[in-house]
């Protein structure tokens, strides 16, 4: 197995962490005879090899022999997990530019094939279906691929290994020169459309919608027999596909592009299985955070899920409608209902579908949602997550509930009601943390938090706490004019937030002379942060002298310091030839449905501007009758994002027609 192994001089060689000295102790390791280290070794050398993947590096060519002589060899733990990583790799291989692939692993690939097509013939099931899964992945032209294919597809009885030979057949006929073999192929597969195994059926879809993207449509009705179907678990045998119910769903939806939620609709009918049901939910989360005008058709099925006897089912409808928010206002009734449902999820939080509840009525600033939040403000027991995460935009929907104080966020309608508790909290929570985010949802409600003035003294008093005291009465603005002596004190004292008091004394006492020098200072020695831009711009013609630097930043490379200092150069100087075509420039690839965070503040800033920004207005009129959200972030966040964009734009048309 080893023949050839010290002949290589892997110092020269190189991998994701540097020299690849290090991995021939990790080949030997993987063959080695106990089943965790091996495994073990196997992770160790994928980070080395693939890590994200990105490239083909020069010790993944030397390597590529002795790992498939590895798979080759009965009873090595790692057999799989080697052929695994050769997938990748050779996937990697064939989408990678020339310059990030090693000149060594066309030859290398070329050799290696020959024994890769034998490993179709091995005794083990798993051995056959990881080597279809390679075959599959590679850039290798049909001709030389899809007569061992063909040849085991004729010879083989395992059923996990039919799916997968069936799917290697269809990406395998992609790849020119298909040879002599290549209608056969495109008969079998067109063939199996009409086998008496739905898998087989789904796996025949897949391998022909690459060429026929209109078939996906024509044969829905096969494709929710199978993802609905018991026999969906085969799948969860396979190389390629290895999920269960919930990852063949997404996988099946992915054959389905654009807005038609027929696909959603499908699987979202009533099913005698609780997995089915759930990932029924996550394909219409999937679908309704990237579009629109499915809201429409299926929020009836998302109610009608409101009474499921599984609380994660429950959990997950609620919380599609809570995401949803002001687009489910109609169905607050049933929501509300579930306000008692202390039936919680197996997550580590274990949020309650209660809790879920009440995040849905606070999107849709339904008052019932008070009491609820009151307790848990109070300190009962939460599910509400201590830190929401800002994850990336992507096809699948992230489940999960906010921090409360992100909850909170959206009810300065109700702080009358909301502000005792909260006073009461301030005096008692001991995370910093916390502390920090419930200021910071005062701070957005503004004046009418302005009930909290008093306990924010003496959190202001205290040298552990004054930060976040600060930003809340930053927010509040007048009616926190009693702080002005400590913030001004504050202000004047050595630190690194000097700029946090000086800002807020300006917003309670509307003094702007200490806020000024101290940004004044930061802008001229170019130790400010985009903030600091905004902060200029609160502080309106007082902000004057700074005109020309703020003039100069609109042309910087960084988009937050141009739109900060766009803004601040407006609001100082009124110049709108300058302001326009540079918040303009930002918001231009919204029209494509790109949507950046910098793009929000451009879109008002914009908006604030007036008649003088039409000719932004007249770029993103379309921009309401657009159907794919506008977002950058997943779950909650990104209807959140889309639904405040939608909101700027409308307010900018508003005002740029006045």
């Amino acid at each position: 197995m080893w023949v050839g192994l010290n002949a290589v001089e892997w110092n020269g060689l190189e991998h994701n962490y540097g020299s690849a000295k290090d991995v021939p102790e990790l080949l030997r390791r993987c063959s080695g005879p106990d089943p965790a280290d091996a495994g073990e070794a196997s992770s160790e050398l994928l980070n080395l090899l693939f890590h994200q993947g990105g490239w083909i590096c020069s010790a993944a060519s030397a390597a590529l022999p002795f790992m498939l002589r590895l798979a080759a060899t009965p009873r090595v733990p790692s057999r799989c997990a080697m052929l695994e990583l050769v997938a990748m790799l050779a996937a990697e291989a064939g989408r990678v530019e020339a310059r990030f692939l090693d000149p060594g692993w066309a030859p290398a690939w070329e050799r290696a094939l020959p024994g890769l097509l034998r490993l179709l013939d091995d005794p083990e099931p798993e051995i056959r279906r990881a080597a279809a899964d390679v075959l599959g992945a590679c850039g290798s032209p049909g001709e030389l691929i899809l007569p061992g294919l063909l040849r085991s597809w004729e010879a083989e009885a395992d059923p996990a290994t039919r799916l997968e030979l069936v799917l290697a057949l269809g990406h395998s006929s992609l790849r020119a020169p298909v040879g002599a073999r290549g209608a056969e192929v495109f008969d079998l597969l067109h063939g199996l459309l009409d086998a008496p195994q739905p898998q087989i059926r789904l796996a025949a879809v897949h391998a022909l919608a690459p060429t026929d993207p209109g078939l996906p449509a024509r044969r829905l009705d096969d494709v929710l027999e199978a993802v609905r179907d018991p026999s969906v678990e085969l799948w969860r045998h396979t190389s390629s596909v290895r999920t269960g119910v919930l990852g063949v769903h997404h996988w099946a939806s992915e054959l389905f592009t654009g807005p038609a939620p027929d696909f959603a609709l499908g699987v979202l009918a009533d099913h005698h299985d609780d997995e089915q049901r759930v990932a029924a939910l996550a394909q219409a989360g999937g679908l309704l955070s990237r579009w629109r005008s499915p809201g429409a058709p299926l929020l009836p099925r998302l109610v009608g899920r409101l009474d499921d006897p599984v609380a994660e089912v429950r959990f997950r409808a609620v919380e599609l409608l809570a995401c949803l928010g002001p687009e489910a206002a109609a169905h607050a009734d049933e929501v509300a209902s579930l306000l008692t449902d202390g039936a919680v999820r197996t997550t580590r939080r274990r949020e309650s579908v209660g809790e879920a509840a009440l995040w849905a009525l606070a999107r849709m600033n339904d008052p019932r949602c008070l009491p609820g939040l009151i307790e848990l403000i109070a300190g009962a027991r939460s599910g509400f997550a201590s830190n929401s995460p800002h994850l990336p935009a992507t096809d699948r929907h992230h489940v999960g509930l906010p921090s409360l104080p992100e909850a909170l966020r959206h009810l300065p309608d109700h702080a009358e009601l909301l502000l005792p508790v909260i006073c009461d909290r301030i005096d008692t929570v001991t995370d910093g943390r916390l502390l920090h985010r419930i200021c910071e949802a005062l701070a957005e409600w503004g004046p009418v938090a302005e009930a909290a003035v008093p306990r924010l003294l003496g959190l202001l008093e205290d040298d552990r706490t004054w930060t976040a005291a600060a930003t809340a009465l930053a927010g509040i603005g007048r009616g926190g004019a009693e702080a002005g002596s400590l913030l001004l004190s504050r202000a004047r004292a050595d630190g690194p937030h000097r700029k946090l008091a000086a800002w807020a004394y300006w917003g309670v006492c509307g003094q702007p002379e200490p806020a000024l020098e101290i940004l004044g200072h930061s802008l001229a020695e170019q130790r400010f942060r985009h903030p600091d831009l905004r902060k200029l711009a609160g502080l309106g013609v007082h902000a004057a002298p700074h005109a020309d630097r703020l003039r100069a930043l609109t042309a910087d490379t960084d988009p937050w310091t141009r739109v900060e200092a766009a803004h601040a150069l407006w609001a100082v100087t009124g110049d709108t030839e300058t302001t326009v075509p540079v918040l303009t420039a930002v918001v231009r690839k919204l029209t494509e449905g790109t949507h950046l965070p910098v793009m929000l503040p451009a879109v008002r800033y914009l908006a604030r501007i007036g008649p003088a920004a039409r000719p932004a207005a007249d770029l993103l009129r379309g921009i309401p009758a657009h159907d794919r959200r506008l977002r950058s972030n997943g779950g909650w966040r990104g209807f959140a994002q889309d639904e405040d964009v939608r909101s700027a734009v409308q307010e900018l048309l508003s005002a740029s027609s006045t």
